[in-house]
């Protein structure tokens, strides 16, 4: 006959095994202290402080030509009246509460005369925009640091399709929401929605108005900024993408430095490596990105790389494709040294290049 405090104890481990990694259903929400039921709503009180509202003021383009403003030139061409400043809402995320940056959208803030973030606690602060990259998406703004609540960056390399996350934003300008889904996949590319493209897809219900805002995990740390959906109708069908948040760190860091990010170039082409290529050259090539030409006298020239080389790895971080060579590549400001990682009949080859500023066009 078990005694009563083998019971505790066993109560006590069976708890644990639950709401641990280890357990069978390992993701789980914690139990709300409230009660007996698992919640998010503690994890959601948080993180959604961080989430702010923007608004944008954005001119026309008849505002921005001064001809089009002349109403003799109006009237002299019959053309209607000149439209109004075009009002606009978006998300963004707080990041770093001493330097008041917030993070979100190239699309939120282009063409902006003026922006406001409001927060969670009511408070509208004026924001300028202190870097922008339309390649990746990413926009950097900064508010003055009063009080702020930042999140945290999390490693969005870890990140597992089936992992639990949030989705929080402002949708059709309704105000902060959240909602919960899965990472559907990973390293979602060839969906021309930008030119550097890594996305994270999500089920969490993403919708315009969401744009910039954030998309965390179970631990509260920002693994993404959400930027884009497909729908036929442009809402939510389950199928949300985010910038994932080691590539927004990237970009945040050379906006930070010079309001733009520097790309140069290597001076080399690749491909997605094929079955048949795979099968020829083993395991360690069953992903990677096949080199098809490098350009004479470029930095990977003169780095040693060679057509056929297969590239299996960029600064240590394995490498998928060749849209993920090109992706880690971009993200690497000029003059830096990048290191490849490379199969050359059979062998490894690690190979350094610097990366040297794009020829004028």
């Amino acid at each position: 006959m078990n005694s009563p405090l083998i019971q505790v104890v066993s109560n006590f481990l069976a708890l644990t095994l639950l709401l641990t990694p280890c357990g069978m259903l390992a993701g789980v929400p914690p139990l709300d202290p409230q009660g007996d039921l698992p919640s998010l709503a503690p994890l959601v009180e948080r993180v959604t402080p961080a989430v702010v509202n923007i608004s944008v003021l954005s001119s026309s383009p008849e505002q921005d030509n001064p001809m089009f403003r002349d109403p003799f030139f109006r009237r002299f061409f019959d053309l209607p009246k000149a439209s109004r400043p075009h009002m606009s809402a978006g998300s963004g995320v707080i990041v770093d509460a001493v330097r008041g940056y917030v993070l979100t959208n190239h699309h939120v803030v282009q063409d902006a005369r003026q922006i406001a973030v409001t927060l969670k606690d009511g408070r509208r602060l004026p924001a300028q925009l202190q870097g922008s990259d339309a390649g990746t998406d990413v926009a950097l703004l900064k508010v003055e640091p009063e009080t702020l609540k930042p999140l945290v960056f999390g490693d969005s390399d870890a990140l597992r399709v089936g992992d639990y996350v949030l989705a929080i934003g402002n949708p059709f300008g309704l105000g902060q929401t959240v909602t919960s889904g899965i990472v559907s996949a990973l390293g979602r590319t060839g969906l021309d929605i930008e030119g550097y493209e890594d996305f994270i897809q999500t089920d969490a219900s993403i919708n315009p108005g969401n744009s910039g805002g954030a998309l965390v995990n179970l631990k509260g740390e920002l693994i993404g900024i959400n930027t884009a959906i497909v729908g036929p109708t442009g809402g939510n069908v389950g199928i949300g993408f985010a910038v994932p948040s080691n590539m927004v760190r990237a970009v945040m860091h050379q906006l930070a430095s010079y309001g733009e990010v520097r790309r140069g170039r290597i001076g080399l082409t690749t491909q997605d490596v094929t079955p048949e290529q795979a099968k020829a050259l083993g395991a360690q090539a069953s992903q990677g990105a096949v080199v098809v030409e490098v350009v004479k006298d470029s930095p990977a020239a003169k780095a040693g790389v060679r057509t056929g080389d297969v590239i299996i790895a960029v600064n240590g971080r394995t490498t998928r494709g060749s849209a993920d060579v090109r992706n880690q590549v971009g993200l690497i400001p000029v003059g830096e040294e990048v290191e490849f990682k490379l199969l050359r009949e059979g062998r490894v080859l690690v190979l350094k290049a610097h990366v040297e500023k794009l020829p004028p066009a």
